[in-house]
C-alpha cells in the first residue's frame, strides 16, 4: 500500500482515514438513500431474550461489499452488503467476485425451500411398541399439527419424519418459520406437540436427540437442508476472468480437477473453500445467530465451461437465518437489514438467504483465483497484516 500521512508518527496507509470512511459513507448514502448510522445502541432493558448479564457493547469493525448484482426468486437488482470482520482481505475479495460476476449480468439465484426442524426421540421397551407407535404418529398427524401450530402465529409444521434405530424412534419435526430463523420457534412446537404425544400413548421422550444437527455439520443438514436452501450461479467471461480475477480458464479447470478429489481425502462434507468467512461476515452484520455458522458451512462450489468463460455454482443446503426476532432486534443490525431491503416484507428472510448465498459465491470465486493464480499469500501480505 502507498503512505497517505503522518498522523502521531504513524504512517497512515491509502483507505484508511477518517476520511475516507467519511466518503464511502456519502457514496453508499448516495447509492442506496440510507444515511448510515453508526452511533446506533440498544438501552440495555431492549436486551431482554437476547444477553444475560449486560456489561456493554463490542464494537466489531464492519465494511460494505457491493454493487452485488442478483436475479433471484425473492431478491433482485443491486445489494450493498454490510459484513463484520476482523479478517483482512475479505471485504476487497468478496468486493472483487461481485464486480467480476456483474460484468456478466450478476448472480441467477434460486431459492429452493426453507425448512427448519427439532427431532424428539421417543424411547421404547420392545420393537412391537416402537412399530404401533409410528403408525399412530402417522394416522394423528393432523391433531399433532394443530397443537404444534396453536404455540405460533407463522409457523407451520410441514411433516414428521420418523427414523427408527434399536429401541427408539427419531421424530424429526419439520417446520416452515417464515420470516424467523425460528429456533425457538421449532423448540416449543415440539416440546407441547411430545406432551400431547406423550399423554395419549404413554411413551416418554427426550425434546432433542441430536438428529437435525443443530449448530452442527452433518449429512442430514447436506441432504436435506434445516433453515433456507438456496443456490446460486454466475458465469465470468474469459476476459474478465484475465482482467478482475487475474487467472485463465486452464487455471480454473486445473484447480476444479483436483480440488473435490484433495477435499474428499480429508473428509469435508462438500466441495468448497471457506464458506464460514461469508457467513460470519453477514451474520455478524444482520443480527443472526453465529453458533449456527457451524451447521451452515456446508456446501458445494463447482465450476464448468461456459462458452468463452466460466460458469460458477455454489449451493448452500443450509442457511439458518431470519429477518425478526432475536439480534435483528439490535439497532445496528436492524439497520442493515434495511440497508439490503431485508427488514420488512412477506418473504424478507428467503431474501436475505439469496443474498448470502450470492455474496458466498462472490468470496468463493475470488478466493479460487488467487489461489489459482498463486497470488493468495501476495495479497495477505499486502491487505492482511
Amino acid at each position: 500500500m502507498t503512505n497517505k500521512k503522518q498522523k502521531n508518527n504513524k504512517t497512515i496507509p491509502i483507505g484508511y482515514t477518517v476520511a475516507d470512511t467519511g466518503r464511502r459513507l456519502d457514496w453508499l448514502k448516495e447509492k442506496t438513500g440510507l444515511d448510515l448510522n453508526n452511533d446506533l445502541q440498544n438501552e440495555p432493558e431492549d436486551l431482554k431474550g437476547i444477553i444475560e448479564n449486560h456489561i456493554g457493547f463490542m464494537k466489531v469493525p464492519m465494511a460494505v461489499a457491493g454493487p452485488l448484482l442478483i436475479n433471484g426468486d425473492y431478491a433482485n437488482g443491486e445489494f450493498y452488503v454490510p459484513i463484520c470482520t476482523l479478517e483482512g482481505t475479505l471485504a476487497i475479495s468478496m468486493n472483487r467476485g461481485m464486480a467480476a460476476s456483474k460484468r456478466g449480468g450478476g448472480f441467477t439465484v434460486r431459492h429452493v425451500k426453507q425448512e427448519l426442524s427439532r427431532a424428539p426421540v421417543f424411547i421404547f421397551e420392545d420393537l412391537p411398541s416402537s412399530a404401533k407407535f409410528m403408525k399412530w404418529v402417522d394416522s394423528h398427524f393432523k391433531t399433532i399439527k394443530k397443537i404444534a401450530e396453536s404455540t405460533t402465529n407463522h409457523g407451520k409444521l410441514i411433516r414428521i419424519d420418523q427414523y427408527p434405530i434399536q429401541n427408539y424412534v427419531v421424530l424429526d419435526m419439520v417446520l416452515n418459520t417464515g420470516n424467523a430463523a425460528g429456533q425457538n420457534m421449532v423448540t416449543l412446537a415440539a416440546k407441547v406437540a411430545c406432551d400431547f404425544i406423550k399423554e395419549k400413548t404413554g411413551h416418554d421422550f427426550i425434546l432433542e436427540s441430536g438428529f437435525n444437527s443443530d449448530k452442527k455439520a452433518s449429512a442430514r443438514n447436506m441432504i436435506m437442508g434445516r433453515g433456507h436452501s438456496v443456490i446460486a450461479e454466475t458465469s465470468i467471461s474469459n476476459s474478465v476472468l484475465r482482467r478482475i480475477l487475474g487467472i485463465k480458464i486452464s487455471d480454473v479447470e486445473k484447480f476444479q480437477q483436483l480440488g473435490p478429489t484433495v477435499t474428499r481425502l480429508a473428509g469435508t462434507e462438500g466441495c468448497h473453500l471457506h464458506i464460514s468467512n461469508a457467513l460470519t461476515a453477514i451474520y455478524l452484520a444482520t443480527g443472526q445467530d453465529t453458533a449456527c455458522v457451524a451447521e451452515n458451512s456446508i456446501g458445494h462450489f463447482q465450476t464448468e465451461p461456459d462458452h468463452h468463460g466460466m460458469k460458477f455454482r455454489l449451493t448452500l443446503p443450509s442457511v439458518t437465518v431470519g429477518t425478526v426476532g432475536g439480534g435483528t432486534r439490535l439497532l445496528p443490525q436492524n439497520q442493515n437489514l434495511k440497508l439490503l431491503g431485508c427488514n420488512e416484507g412477506i418473504h424478507s428472510s428467503k431474501k436475505l438467504a439469496e443474498i448470502i448465498c450470492a455474496s458466498s459465491l462472490a468470496l468463493e470465486i475470488s478466493l479460487m483465483s488467487a489461489i489459482a493464480s498463486d497470488t493468495f499469500t501476495k495479497a495477505h501480505m499486502k491487505y492482511g497484516r
